[in-house]
């Protein structure tokens, strides 16, 4: 028995329909990274949040407790942010004698957060030098007992 070679199958001379995987890569991948962003967005917002809570908390309370929370929560926020992406700004500038200075939003954060805490501190001045006379009466009646 001899085969044709001339008979050709009906798939040789139908062509399929190409499917791009570049494309469907390309899809992907944006949505994927719309989607993180997105809950990274979301993220940010609830800490946000956190952070304005607290901070009314913090005026009302004014204890060091809040204070110490409330910072946990913003130095939590600066990390985030700076960690997926969020552009921090640095400027360049020059001074008086013309030397270059780079200045940074995250560390103008970190200022304003030990401003806080001095002004903190400045108000609860006499609270603390209070404790402090107790803490030496303390003292002083521990050496008189022993």
């Amino acid at each position: 028995m001899k085969i044709n070679k001339d008979i050709r199958t009906f798939i040789d001379n139908k062509q399929l329909p190409s499917v791009k995987t570049s494309e469907i890569t390309a899809s992907f991948k944006t949505s994927m990274e719309n989607q993180s962003s997105k809950l990274k967005f979301d993220q940010l917002t609830r800490l946000l949040s956190d952070i304005e809570a607290f901070g009314k908390r913090l005026t009302k309370s004014r204890n060091f407790k809040d204070l110490a929370r409330f910072k946990g929560l913003v130095k939590r926020f600066v990390k985030e942010a700076v960690d997926s992406g969020l552009s921090h700004e640095t400027s360049k500038s020059f001074d008086l004698y013309g030397n270059s200075r780079t200045l940074g939003l995250v560390k103008e954060i970190d200022d304003k957060l030990i401003q806080l805490t001095e002004e903190m501190m400045d108000q609860e001045k006499p609270a603390i030098d209070l404790l402090e006379r107790i803490g030496e009466i303390k003292g002083l009646l521990i050496n008189l007992y022993t």
